[in-house]
């Protein structure tokens, strides 16, 4: 319950005329520039318009505006006593809230929604909860400016009180009562005033305000139950209504908020403000809640409920598509907001996202809707661009696409695209099967098995991997099940597999210790099959047998779409596993030692800037190298590649900076490790191994000291890992990602992408292909 921040084959006319047709509808869009975007965190991001401005409030009293709804700049991140928020003088959050604070046992704040009322002014409706627990209080404070500062005007409900009488006179009971916390306030269409709000517990409640004051009308105790109960995992509801379709629209989020909670965005519609809201399927929404029976939390009671209009999924590039990276997707998106804008009739979807491989990082994401052909709301695949619906032809919409159902399951995993093609004859192949229909200008109706038809749009989008404006469509089935594609550039075989040749890579195969990932399928289901030319050393798999010495030999991969067909071959030197990798010791250069290697080469203040100057000094055995804070080394990639590894070095820090890493290694931007001297106020700025992949944070309870020597190693054994300092073990933990999967990894010494360089000396860096043990580690700090 914490609100912590902490997914053709076709013969060469069709191939032509398709690339005939797209290079038309490229130049239809006239001569567009990249689309940008500036990203923000706002976790449960509730929308409101002042002006010409889009503003959203989250919680942990964090907040962002935006013109566009493209481009977004931080306002504040977090409660504390400098949030302008609330700063008034001597007057603060923690003054001016004292007693929410007080009863829901917390510092910090949960979801709130600003309304502007008929007076003119914003009112905040904010809220606090102990978090293990419903004891919570929901008030309202107010601004003259939507920036603040807010003034509190009181607590207006709480939940939690054990044992005693709640706001309907019985006592509170967290199984039907709810948790007084993410409140939503809204005005219906005929201008009265309702505020929605729960989380788990007793489920999703809805009260009627005064508009004159928005304080609760009399005599409603917690409001009208609308959906859940039992304490199942529904929450952040938001109410909007659309005269399009003359419904209201009830979007709520089920399961766990976090990257492992399957969190996902689901809807239901009535023709009143209280209900009752239904689903697709005609089913009640106040009938769905988790069954008593059943443990806490059970996700299978209310999964087949509601209209699933997002869940976890990834469009996954593949190996020779266009772009880089693996995707576009997202993970546990949720917790949204909805705008309708009366001068455009555009319906925009406003949530929080965390994403594939990038842990619990989160960002705000918006998305236009659109109404289908049975009045659902469809979620367009990617980001908003403003972009407006237009009549499409068909010759453009034809063609392969990645393909996501979103079906209706409450899961942590990923759903990756997979392959599918519009045909000309109006059916559909590849992963799915069924047909297709474009009605009208720009509508779509799918039917495949077992599902009514799937009824949405097509719309042309800007799609962040390849950098380029693809058809896509969205659409919902009466199941209440979700369906997204992206039309891929249209490619014969021949291109096809030329495009992944190109592109397919192992990486630095000059010390390989670990097992090879190698690539099995590429672009459009494409298969690449691998042979060695010594597969007791290396297998036709890419597993390691570790040799009694240096073995070269020969990997050869065979590319094949349909037809077409290419071979690709690699030279690899498989190197006994577990001995050192490399070696350096800066004595006046930046030579690996070991010769497996070559050598680093200074670099600027971060991995990608050229420059800086590099020096040398007396170290601990012979030279070490000087950092001057404003340089880097970058070493050779792939330098370690397997989960069984050791690194060592000795660090003299001249000033202990928070985030500053002294060994870095990544296999992209999103997946890394880093040595911190000073770590983050998570770990009390404490010394930290860190990575990015999972946020995993290995605090050492204490800091290693500027201007003087430290032997620092961490040493990691297939998610075992052990940080040492001086030789002594500082830190034990499990579950330590496996960040260096490839042989292309990214290694770097005093800077990563971001923070600040390192300021200080360092000696004698040794990597090993294996886990030493504390002995061995101890010895080297000798």
């Amino acid at each position: 319950m914490s609100k912590t921040i902490p997914l053709w084959g076709a013969c060469a006319l069709l191939a032509s005329t398709l690339l005939s047709a797209n290079a038309t509808h490229a130049n239809a869009q006239a001569a567009y520039t990249p689309v940008t975007f500036q990203n923000v965190s706002v976790h449960d991001p509730s929308v409101i318009k002042s002006g010409g401005t889009y503003y959203v409030f989250g919680s942990h009293l964090a907040s962002a505006k935006s013109t566009d709804l493209m481009r977004w700049q931080q306002i504040t991140d977090s409660v504390s006593a400098t949030n302008k928020l609330f700063l008034n003088g001597a007057s603060n959050v923690y003054t001016e809230l004292a007693e929410t604070f007080s009863w829901a046992q917390t510092s910090t704040l949960w979801a709130p929604d600003v309304i502007r009322l008929a007076d003119g002014k914003y009112y905040m409706y904010y809220n606090a909860c102990k978090g293990d627990s419903p004891r919570s209080a929901l008030g309202i404070a107010v601004a003259d400016n939507i920036e603040g500062p807010y003034v509190n005007k009181g607590v207006i409900l709480k939940s939690g009180m054990w044992g005693q009488a709640s706001y309907d006179g019985t006592v509170y009971d967290a199984l039907k009562h709810p948790n007084t916390v993410d409140p939503n306030v809204f005005f219906d269409n005929g201008g009265r005033l309702w505020m929605v709000y729960g989380s788990y517990s007793g489920g999703i409640f809805i009260m009627q305000m005064n508009p004159a004051n928005g304080m609760p009308l009399p005599g409603q105790g917690y409001g009208k139950r609308l959906v859940g109960g039992n304490h199942a995992r529904i929450e952040g509801a938001y109410v909007m209504y659309s005269p399009a379709t003359q419904y209201y629209y009830l979007f709520t989020s089920f399961g766990g908020l976090d990257a492992s909670g399957g969190y996902n965005m689901r809807v239901a519609r009535a023709t009143s403000p209280d209900g009752p809201y239904v689903d697709a399927q005609g089913v009640s929404m106040a009938n769905v809640k988790a069954d008593p029976a059943k443990p806490l939390f059970d996700d299978a009671s209310i999964a087949p409920y509601g209209v699933k209009i997002m869940g976890n999924f990834l469009f996954e590039r593949r190996l020779g598509e266009a772009g880089t990276g693996i995707g576009t997707g997202y993970v546990s998106a949720g917790h949204n907001s909805a705008y309708y804008d009366a001068a455009t009739g555009k319906h925009f979807l406003i949530f929080h996202s965390r994403f594939p491989e990038r842990g619990e990082q989160h960002e705000v994401r918006v998305h236009q809707m659109f109404m289908n052909a049975d009045g659902w709301p469809v979620v367009a695949p990617y980001r908003n661009t403003n972009e407006t619906l237009v009549a499409v032809r068909r010759e453009f919409v034809l063609g392969d696409y990645m393909f996501v159902n979103h079906a209706k399951d409450i899961s942590a995993n990923i759903k990756k695209s997979r392959l599918i093609t519009l045909n000309t004859n109006g059916t559909i192949s590849g992963a799915a099967s069924g047909t297709w229909k474009l009605v009208e200008t720009n509508r779509i109706e799918v039917s495949l098995p077992g599902f009514s038809p799937f009824k949405g749009v097509f719309l042309s989008q800007w799609d962040e991997t390849s950098k380029n404006y693809v058809m896509t469509f969205s659409a919902t089935s009466r199941e209440g099940v979700s369906i997204m594609g992206s039309r891929l550039v249209p490619r014969t075989d021949a291109q096809v597999v030329t495009a992944i040749y190109n592109e397919l890579s192992l990486g630095n195969t000059s010390a390989v210790t670990g097992n090879l990932a190698l690539p099995t399928v590429g672009a459009r289901d494409a298969v690449i099959s691998w042979s060695s030319s010594n597969p007791s050393v290396l297998s036709n798999t890419g597993v390691v047998t570790s040799p009694a010495g240096d073995v070269t030999l020969t990997l050869t991969a065979t590319i094949t779409k349909g037809t077409a067909r290419m071979v690709k071959s690699f030279t690899v030197t498989v190197r006994k596993i577990g001995g050192m990798l490399a070696h350096y010791t800066f004595d006046g250069s930046l030579a690996d030692a070991t010769g497996a290697f070559g050598a680093g080469s200074v670099i600027g203040g971060k991995i990608d800037v050229p420059g800086g100057s590099l020096a040398y000094e007396a170290g601990m055995k012979g030279s070490a190298a000087v950092f001057n804070g404003a340089t880097g080394v970058r070493l050779p990639n792939g330098l370690i590649s397997t989960n069984n590894y050791t690194v060592a070095m000795w660090l003299k820090p001249a000033q202990l900076t928070a985030f500053t890493t002294t060994f870095f290694g990544a296999r992209n931007g999103d997946a890394w490790i880093s040595f911190l001297p000073k770590g983050h106020d998570g770990v009390g700025g404490a010394s930290m191994l860190w990575s990015g992949t999972a946020w995993y944070d290995a605090g050492l309870g204490m800091t290693i000291p500027a201007g003087q020597w430290s032997h620092v190693a961490l040493a990691v054994n297939n998610g075992a890992v052990g940080v040492y300092v001086n030789g002594v073990k500082r830190y034990s933990g499990v579950n330590f990602p496996n960040v260096f999967t490839t042989t292309s990894g990214v290694f770097a010494l005093g800077v990563n992408w971001w923070d600040t360089p390192y300021k200080g000396s360092m000696d004698d860096l040794r990597i090993y292909g294996t886990a030493l043990s504390d002995a061995e580690i101890s010895s080297l700090a000798h």
